[in-house]
């Protein structure tokens, strides 16, 4: 490909508005312009970068025995009613109506579509195990849209979605994915953890692991093991039992002693006041669990895990409550909540309910509890793990790490569904012994535009890009120094053709620019391996320079293109 008719517009700077770095490298290197906000073009770079991650997932979905499809992105919201997601998914669907009237979504996710083709089709155990995939436009009317590719409203995936007779088929398919993306992952130079996570909108009956690429500005908080192999997602992560038996508190009172606390709502006003640390307080948070509201209580110096929460209740919407409830269940402003005297449901985490005696409010304005036993004044409460895993925290497999964190960003997701779509959809098959059976299905999802911002995250330099050898656009960049030179330019051109006829793929510089342009759009671009024609031509000799390292070196034409060609 000739530069000089490459639709390639580069910018000298990012805009304002592009925080992460792999959205600024990708405007600055003409891969993508924003139409809207969350929606992209995909600019000739762009998409030839797109198109390679699509075809490591193309070879390591059919290497695992998938089949691919393409489903309509355009879905029927009946199906959705019979799934009961319709209602529940929130306002990140896509609703519409057609001439006639009738409602659709467009498509953010295609488990009821998939279920319904395959319900069809498939009544008979002798035509499972099944996996079929696609890798399709998915749509998402995200709040707030941002980062690029990392969150945005339409946006590049793969979905796959597997089909067996039992639990033991499930378990394989699901292994054979799980392997499949670690090849992907590994295969685009990617730093990434595979983590517990929690199912989510999609729900499931199975385990569930999110694939994370590291990165600070992932949206993601990853507990880690610092001696196993333990990863959980922050919404999912647990914690060593002996820690929640040794945490060390305030001695115990022998009865409640009133506490004046003027206008001290928060535990960071409290704690220098009363010269206590944060972990001697109980936190005590109102929140709306299916319209109804339920107290939950956690240590000072935790923090509540909505999800884990929201799980325990089995509650569709969770959400904390505005201050005129908690002021309505509670009978004190937002700040002096306490669980004494309570009349909704109390959801106590495990490590508050060790604690000799805490301080929590005592439901008036102004006023604190001291010498809550949590065993005695809170044994009528529901109990169970209810926080965020902290740093420092045992580690809950090995018993002998402590968990770290990091950022992360979600690049792949696979579910264990069992038979939540099968059995709702009425979708099944006939066994060996004539009985009919639900589908027992796994989910797997890639999201395929994302990953290419989460490599852009791990693959930079002050420069520009420094693209992995399996998704860079180009292979090589053939770039002649000076553009009136007639020997340089012949030589160029020759190279680039004998490249080219061998299938590697070549990007000419032959444009008539400064060779300082030439070089900086060169390192904006990130084009693996770069071959300069300069003033030695004459003699056949060119340097020869990797992207991802600091030297060039000078070698005959023919070592170049030697070298170009290996694979």
């Amino acid at each position: 490909m000739r530069q000089s008719q490459l639709f390639l517009p580069t910018l000298r700077e990012a805009p304002s508005e592009a925080e992460a770095v792999s959205h600024q490298l990708m405007l600055r290197a003409g891969l993508i312009r924003q139409l809207a906000a969350g929606i992209y073009t995909y600019l000739p770079l762009g998409r030839r970068v797109l198109r390679k991650l699509e075809q490591i997932v193309r070879e390591e979905m059919d290497r695992a025995g998938a089949q691919e499809v393409l489903m309509p992105a355009m879905q029927p919201a009946e199906l959705w009613r019979q799934s009961g997601r319709y209602d529940i998914y929130g306002p990140e669907l896509v609703r519409l109506r057609d001439r006639h009237n009738r409602e659709f979504a467009l498509g953010p996710t295609h488990e009821e579509v998939i279920t319904s083709l395959v319900r069809g089709e498939v009544s008979s155990y002798r035509q499972l195990p099944l996996t079929l995939y696609q890798i399709q436009t998915k749509f998402r009317d995200e709040k707030r849209p941002r980062y690029g590719l990392l969150r945005g409203r339409e946006f590049m995936m793969k979905d796959a979605y597997s089909f067996d007779e039992s639990w033991e088929g499930l378990h394989r398919s699901y292994m054979e994915m799980y392997e499949a993306y670690n090849r992907i992952f590994t295969r685009c130079g990617l730093r990434y953890r595979a983590v517990e996570a929690d199912a989510g909108s999609i729900g499931g009956e199975g385990g569930t692991h999110e694939f994370m690429a590291l990165a600070d500005i992932g949206e993601d908080t990853v507990a880690a093991c610092d001696c196993c192999r333990y990863a959980a997602n922050l919404e999912k992560a647990e914690y060593g039992r002996e820690l929640k038996e040794a945490s060390g508190q305030q001695p115990c009172v022998a009865e409640l002693e009133r506490l004046y606390t003027p206008g001290m709502k928060k535990i960071d006003e409290l704690a220098p006041y009363l010269k206590l640390e944060a972990k001697a307080f109980i936190k005590t948070l109102i929140y709306m669990a299916d319209g109804k509201p339920t107290a939950v209580l956690v240590r000072g110096d935790h923090e509540v895990n909505e999800i884990k929460v929201k799980n325990a209740l089995s509650a569709n919407v969770l959400e904390l409550a505005d201050h005129e409830t908690t002021e309505r269940v509670t009978g004190a402003p937002v700040g002096f909540a306490g669980p004494l005297g309570l009349s909704v449901p109390l959801l106590a985490d495990d490590a508050l309910m060790v604690m000799k005696s805490g301080i929590a409010g005592a439901n008036e304005t102004d006023y604190h509890y001291g010498g809550i036993r949590p065993s005695v004044h809170l044994s009528h409460a529901i109990t169970g793990d209810f926080r965020n895993a902290a740093a420092g925290d045992k580690c809950p497999r090995c018993e002998q790490g402590r968990l770290t964190f990091y950022r992360g960003i979600e690049v792949g997701h696979v579910f264990k569904l069992g038979t939540k779509y099968s059995e709702t959809l009425n979708a099944g098959f006939l066994n060996a012994s004539g009985e009919e059976r639900p589908y027992i299905m796994g989910c797997y999802g890639i999201g395929v535009s994302r990953l290419l911002s989460a490599v852009l995250e791990q693959h930079y330099d002050s420069n520009g890009i420094v693209w992995p050898d399996e998704m860079a656009p180009y292979r090589v960049h053939v770039i002649p120094v000076s553009a009136k030179d007639q020997t340089q330019r012949d030589l160029a051109v020759h190279i680039a053709a004998r490249l080219s006829e061998a299938g590697v793929e070549t990007l000419l510089d032959d444009r008539e620019e400064r060779p300082g342009v030439k070089f900086k759009d060169a390192d904006l671009i990130g084009i693996p391996l770069r071959i300069v024609v300069g003033k030695h031509a004459a003699e056949g000799m060119v340097e020869l320079k990797r992207r991802n390292e600091a030297v060039a070196v000078t070698v005959h034409l023919e070592n170049a293109i030697s070298i170009a060609c290996e694979k």
